[in-house]
């Protein structure tokens, strides 16, 4: 697991070395700029990549086999629970 938690870093390598490399307006990507693109592109990649990390944490996979089948069924949809009545 630690392995995949240094994917964490990405991201932050990728918007921070970004500007370095890519400080150009010419090459247009879907009539955003290289430096835009690739900012917005880093954004994207990293709600992928922690997802990544959350699908690969061992204790996200415990969770969910000791989860109650019931609660995963919607057991008490219909006492208004959780619904925002102030009743």
């Amino acid at each position: 697991m630690r392995w995949v938690r240094w994917l964490a870093l990405l991201p932050f390598l990728g918007m921070l070395g970004g500007p370095f490399v890519l400080n150009r307006v010419t090459p247009l990507v879907l009539g955003l700029p290289m430096l835009l693109a690739w900012l917005v592109f880093c954004v994207l990649m990293t709600s992928v990549i922690m997802g990544v990390i959350y699908l690969c944490d061992p204790e996200n996979r415990a969770a969910d086999r000791a989860a109650d089948p019931a609660d995963r069924a919607g057991a008490g949809a219909g006492t208004g629970a959780g619904t925002g009545d102030a009743r």
